[in-house]
């Protein structure tokens, strides 16, 4: 969850580092350190409690410490409080190894008795710090290279882990390992770079390669040389990043979210314009043949579980709501840290869908490893090429969102919901209950979705003032039904992410089986009305809000007018297809969220004590 960088080459390393480490702050972290090595001199180690700013400041924007390699880290607490003493780097008595580590090492009190018995002492509560230390003992008594104390070490430790390791005899060379928590190596000309995510090294290359689980590599100036647990050299291919640095720059937005929230309907455009095709005969379809998922695959489906933490999870419930409309296939929308631990019966004509915007979620990539265990065919929707869970999953249905950098969501989301959009008519299609004219007056329909989030945003000054007048308060609640309620869900978790307001949302029908009892005097209620079907019954729901002193937001669809009647104010998003209302209804939620933490002076893209990427459990 946290933040690696490395650096081998020509240049000073710790002001690289601090770039680097600037770049991946999105991932959240509470302390960071650095290590530079100056040529055949001693590797000094620098740490900081707090923001990055205050290592920054230590050594004068990585100024005052000179040499050409170096590793960094931003950390984001696990094992051992958010002080100096247990940030990365962290080093062996002598400083013959030292190391940053993301993942957790499950076994590391066992691994820390065992060393203490041989005479080593530790500094830190970190299990980091029982790696490092058990390297160390294995490169010592065994006389064997980096790569072979490395080897030795993985095999007795459980756990995940993404590790940058320094030896002292072996100057302008940095070692890396890796399971499960990501990591990429990067070169161009004479200089070698090791990253936690890609925006840490896009200013200087954006040719890269990605480790595999249970791979080690060594890092010269200009060369990365991989291998396996066997010591055996293994070869890797070259990627090169689609996407610059300057698409991972706010370009003048205050912040990264609203930034993304407009960038939006290019997103969702360069995801459709991936898999949707005219055909001959003028009707548009869907070319999912990238992914390698064909109709006659998905004609054969009994079921699908749909696997996802978070925001994912909510792209979920909306797609159960229309996949089983459309297709008439059961959906079951499973909660990926619960998923293998309920030891669930997987039809083994059922499809797992994973949905994951980085990858790498630890959870989503361990509920994926379940079904594949079970011999479930998986499919993954993902945003990042080379990662985790678009390596190990059957077929891989990536989204075009680009690079996001605030923590909260938005874009990747609203590309996750257009992907699962399309699985749901393409099976609706292979099970006959679509025809090519459907289809293609759907997929049309989809094409308007990126105007209609533009004419939406527009209009933001009014949420703005909405959320200015109301962020003060200390509780929200949102209602709805049907895919309502999976939009309530969505936007109740950006209003508590960025701005920490305390929100909760549920289904509309719920709230008088013990949820009206918090309603009071002011109580913000919002409620989502997008669906003709249930839209009475919602606003049935509201009506008992406000008869007892709610204050009532309605986030309805164009024409809806007689919610006014009800609601204290009203906010309309255009007309839709209900499948697709989604896609509309939620951007003025994600403002509802940003603009509340912008008046809160709340830190938008960064909150307290999340991260953008969990690759622990």
């Amino acid at each position: 969850m946290c933040g690696i960088v490395g650096y081998t080459g020509g240049q000073q390393a710790a002001p690289v580092l601090l770039s680097g480490l600037t770049r991946l702050e999105y991932r959240g972290y509470d302390s960071a350190g650095l290590a530079v090595r100056n040529g055949e001199a001693d590797t000094v180690v620098v740490k900081a409690e707090g923001k990055l700013k205050n290592l920054s400041e230590k050594v004068d924007g990585g100024h005052a410490l000179k040499g050409l390699c170096g590793i960094g880290h931003t950390r984001w607490a696990t094992h051992g409080a958010a002080n100096e003493r247990n940030a990365h780097p962290h080093a062996s008595a002598d400083h013959n190894v030292i190391a940053v580590h993301n993942g957790i090492i499950e076994n590391y009190v066992e691994i820390k008795e065992k060393l203490t018995h041989k005479g080593y002492e530790f500094s830190s509560d970190t299990d980091t710090e029982a790696v490092v230390n058990l390297i160390d003992y294995y490169y010592k008594k065994y006389k064997v290279g980096p790569i072979d104390a490395i080897a030795k070490t993985l095999v007795r430790v459980r756990g995940s882990y993404a590790l940058a390791i320094m030896f002292k005899e072996y100057p302008g060379e940095i070692y890396v390992a890796r399971k499960d928590s990501p990591m990429i190596i990067g070169t161009t000309g004479d200089e070698t770079f090791v990253a936690s995510d890609v925006p840490a090294i896009l200013n200087y290359t954006r040719q890269v390669y990605y480790i595999g689980n249970l791979e080690m590599a060594r890092l010269t100036p200009g060369h990365a040389e991989f291998y396996d647990l066997n010591g055996d050299i293994i070869e890797k291919p070259l990627t090169k990043i689609e996407w610059n640095a300057e698409a991972a720059e706010k370009q003048g937005y205050e912040h990264f979210m609203i930034k993304e929230i407009h960038e939006q309907p290019k997103a969702i455009e360069d995801t459709m314009k991936a898999y949707v095709k005219m055909g001959d005969d003028g009707l548009s379809t869907i070319d999912f043949s990238e992914a390698g998922l064909t109709k006659e695959i998905l004609a054969d489906v009994s079921q699908i579980h749909i696997v996802a933490c978070g925001s994912a999870s909510h792209v979920g419930y909306v797609a159960q709501y229309v996949i089983e409309d459309l297709a008439r296939i059961p959906v079951r929308v499973e909660m990926a840290s619960e998923f293998r631990y309920r030891k669930p019966i997987l039809d083994p004509k059922g499809l797992v869908v994973v949905i994951s915007q980085s990858g790498e979620t630890a959870d989503t990539l361990e509920g994926l490893r379940e079904a594949k265990a079970q011999g479930i065919r998986t499919v993954a929707i993902v945003n990042v090429k080379g990662s985790s869970i678009a390596r190990e999953a059957d077929h891989v249905v990536y989204t075009y969102a680009g690079p996001e950098i605030a923590v909260a969501t938005t874009k990747a989301y609203s590309c996750q919901l257009i992907a699962s959009y399309l699985l749901a008519i393409t099976c609706a299609e292979t099970k006959g209950r679509l025809d090519a004219g459907q289809v293609s007056d759907l997929l049309m329909e989809m094409g308007t979705i990126p105007g209609k989030i533009q004419t939406i945003l527009e209009d933001k000054e009014r949420v703005q003032r909405f959320a200015t007048g109301f962020a003060a308060m200390h509780d929200a609640f949102f209602i709805g039904r049907s895919i309502d309620y999976a939009i309530c869900m969505e936007g109740s978790l950006k209003l508590k992410e960025v701005s920490y307001i305390h929100s909760e949302a549920y289904a509309a029908g719920e709230l008088k089986h013990g949820t009206i009892s918090l309603v009071e005097e002011g109580t913000l209620m919002i409620g989502v009305l997008t669906q003709s079907n249930v839209y009475e019954k919602t606003l049935s729901n509201m009506q008992e809000v406000k008869s007892r002193g709610g204050f009532l937001m309605g986030l309805t669809t164009a024409g809806n007018y007689t919610v006014e009647d009800t609601a204290d104010v009203t906010f309309y998003v255009p007309k839709t297809d209900e499948h697709f209302a989604a896609s509309l209804a939620v951007v003025p939620l994600q403002l509802l969220g940003y603009y509340s933490a912008v008046a809160r002076g709340e830190d938008v893209d960064k909150p307290r004590n999340l991260a953008k990427s969990v690759t622990v459990e």
